[in-house]
């Protein structure tokens, strides 16, 4: 097939580039779908599960779980921030050896690696441990100046089973610093892309629209304007994209020629999906209309996107589908309901009363309704 490359944080492209020099024999339909079905699957877990998650992390007293809400000025300026740093890259594999920054990068996501994947399974893992299991609490602080003047840097809360997470999430990370195999890069852009959709939250939906019209630029620039993006995707060995073998079928877990999606065009929507579950939670109308709405919305842009890329053969930037559609599609359907003005104002708030630091009414009714919907999926 031939040969293309794409961003790793925000397109969808699949990659041959023979190892040996010589002509890679062409993938089976098969293959290729297989491919292409897994990725889809691979995008929708982390978005699902994720925005579940992230019902529940709003609503969190713990301050390592608290949210990181991104403001519409965080939003004006992250498409820059990313062209900075895409640039910056590019000239960094210019001008240095590709082998030294790639070590650097491989030990850097090694460590960040292991803490997601650790976060990410740590609920699944817990419902494992017996009820007599020995677990003990643990805090890391470290804070800055004294008295009255002290400013807590890190306040990290931990118990024993999260340590046995840690040490079987760094299973994973020595196999993927040692054999950088397709599966270990999954599990920790599986864990990157889930922790992202439950960690970032968007104020408010204007925001959503002004990050992801911002990035909608961004996407297609970058990918059609210029090589920069392509270069770097080529460089860059780091665990932020998907990939899966289109030759699966004809090589098993060696195969090499893999179809790949960054996880921008993952997290990017996903915490547009999520925010939009938060607010079908606060309107107390027991359904989940603009979640399943932006949830097909993506399946339906994501689908398109392989299919443009399938037929031209050429990397697409992923967010020239995904955005006009996860926008337009939930607000197309609250005007029809003629909720428009209720989606706009939607603002999220603090999950604690500052002044009681108790759960708010809201809080309940959330909490509630996020295990409603749990339930229903299961």
């Amino acid at each position: 097939m031939d040969s293309a490359l794409s961003d790793p944080h925000n397109a969808s492209a699949q990659t041959s580039s023979p190892a040996n020099g010589t002509t890679r024999p062409p993938s089976t339909p098969e293959g290729i779908a297989l491919a292409y079905g897994s990725l889809l699957l691979m995008a929708l877990l982390p978005i699902f599960f994720g925005a579940l998650r992230s019902v529940r992390c709003a609503r969190g007293k713990s301050s390592s779980d608290m949210p990181e809400t991104i403001t519409s000025r965080d939003a004006a300026r992250f498409p820059i921030i990313a062209s900075c740093t895409l640039l910056g890259l590019y000239l960094f594999f210019k001008i240095f050896s590709q082998e030294y920054i790639n070590l650097l990068l491989s030990v850097y996501f090694f460590v960040l690696g292991i803490l997601a994947l650790s976060h990410t399974i740590s609920p699944f893992m817990n419902k494992f441990f017996p009820a007599n299991f020995p677990n003990r609490q643990y805090q890391l602080l470290f804070t800055q100046g004294s008295g009255e003047n002290k400013e807590e840097i890190i306040n990290y809360e931990f118990d024993t089973k999260d340590l046995v997470c840690l040490g079987l999430s760094s299973v994973v990370g020595v196999w993927y610093l040692l054999r950088k195999h397709w599966i270990a890069n999954n599990l920790f852009g599986l864990a990157f892309s889930l922790n992202g959709v439950e960690l970032l939250h968007l104020n408010n939906v204007s925001t959503g629209c002004i990050l992801l019209g911002g990035l909608f630029i961004y996407d297609i620039f970058w990918v059609f304007g210029t090589n920069v993006m392509v270069t770097v995707a080529k460089s860059f060995e780091a665990p932020i994209k998907l990939v899966f073998p289109q030759d699966l079928l004809e090589k098993g877990l060696e195969a090499d020629n893999f179809a790949m999606l960054g996880l921008g065009d993952i997290v990017i929507p996903g915490i547009f999906i999520a925010l939009l579950l938060r607010f079908d939670i606060s309107l107390k109308k027991n359904t989940h209309t603009y979640f399943y709405t932006s949830f097909a919305a993506y399946i339906f842009g994501l689908g398109l996107t392989i299919f443009i890329m399938h037929i031209f053969k050429h990397a697409q930037p992923a967010l020239l589908y995904l955005v006009p559609a996860c926008i337009g599609f939930p607000v197309l359907v609250a005007l029809v309901k003629g909720e428009v003005a209720e989606m706009f104002s939607y603002e999220e708030s603090n999950p604690k009363d500052p002044a009681t630091g108790t759960e708010s009414k809201e809080e309940t009714t959330e909490a509630s309704a996020s295990k409603r919907l749990e339930k229903k999926e299961k």
